[in-house]
């Protein structure tokens, strides 16, 4: 079944010049297109995944919605590109040419940021969790204290184009697209941020840099201790040391450890993500996940001990 097709005249709408007909033809296929890993059911594992889902479903956008869904675990997507304020897409359709898709998020002013980041640093475990390369679960309270939002809360904050003939918006093009960022956020959570205008080296630099000013002596050494630490105690070669190798040294009686639960689980590990290397087919980080847990529950069972 054919339909008619708005030209964009705004006024009065009739069979006449301000109407195209045309009829519907599948797209074309696209070898090694961008496909969601979702087969079937919901788009989005992490939280803040499914919240970009939820607010764009909370727009009414009906069927266009779905459509595009279906583009996106076709892999009609050949290209994606998240830059600051803009994603920069390639869908093939049914025309031979693929068709572009921007989609806009109007970036946060400086102040705006200053602000933000101020509320993140405020709370230690925001600050731990980003640089962990976690989202926070309630961090759009940081933004909503400072009067922003993070996740757009009305469709016409999305500016959005297609070169697509479809007058729709979203169109299809342009919801495979949306679905597909939802995974990308999956993957990392900052690019969330790169949309309202800053990157997650960006962030990550200001957070560090706020957090070493509320905490000066636990991040920075002292002048008199930096100036110290030139005046230790010469290195001995290896084979000189070959008799008290394996004994503890003096200064191992000032050496304390504080036995606490982290408040990120394996948090480093998520920082540096996989390893270059594997042991086997098992990548080593795995295997120092592993070798964490073990030593979390050593540790949690000296605590319960209360050793």
């Amino acid at each position: 079944m054919g339909r008619w097709r708005d030209r964009g005249y705004k006024g009065y709408k009739g069979y006449g010049d301000d109407w195209d007909y045309y009829e519907p033809s599948p797209p074309k296929r696209v070898e090694g297109g961008i496909k969601t890993r979702s087969e079937w059911g919901e788009i989005g594992e992490t939280w803040w995944s499914k919240r970009w889902i939820k607010v764009l479903e909370s727009f009414s956008m009906g069927t266009r919605l779905t459509r595009g869904r279906s583009y996106a675990r076709q892999g009609q997507v050949i290209s994606i590109d998240v830059e600051a304020g803009i994603v920069k897409a390639e869908v093939q359709g049914s025309q031979a040419k693929p068709y572009n898709v921007k989609i806009r998020l109007e970036p946060l002013s400086d102040q705006d940021w200053e602000k933000v980041t101020e509320a993140m640093a405020s709370q230690a475990l925001f600050a731990a969790k980003l640089l962990a390369g976690e989202m926070p679960q309630n961090i759009e309270e940081a933004f909503a204290s400072v009067n922003v939002s993070l996740f757009p809360t009305a469709l016409k904050e999305l500016n959005t184009e297609c070169s697509c003939p479809d007058w729709a918006n979203p169109c299809k093009h342009i919801a495979a697209v949306y679905y597909l960022l939802a995974e990308r956020f999956d993957e990392d959570p900052f690019l969330i941020f790169k949309l309202r205008g800053r990157t997650k080296e960006q962030i990550i630099e200001v957070l560090r840099g706020k957090r070493a000013e509320a905490l000066p002596g636990e991040h920075t050494l002292s002048t008199a201790d930096a100036g110290s630490s030139d005046k230790e105690e010469e290195l001995l070669a290896l084979e000189e040391h070959r008799e008290t190798f394996w004994q503890a040294g003096e200064a191992l009686e000032s050496f304390t450890v504080n036995l606490t639960t982290p408040k990120i689980d394996k948090a480093i590990l998520k920082r540096l993500g996989n390893a270059p290397f594997s042991i086997g087919d098992t990548n080593v980080t795995f295997l120092l996940a592993k070798a964490y847990d073990m030593v979390d529950v050593a540790v949690s069972k000296k605590l319960a001990e209360g050793e």
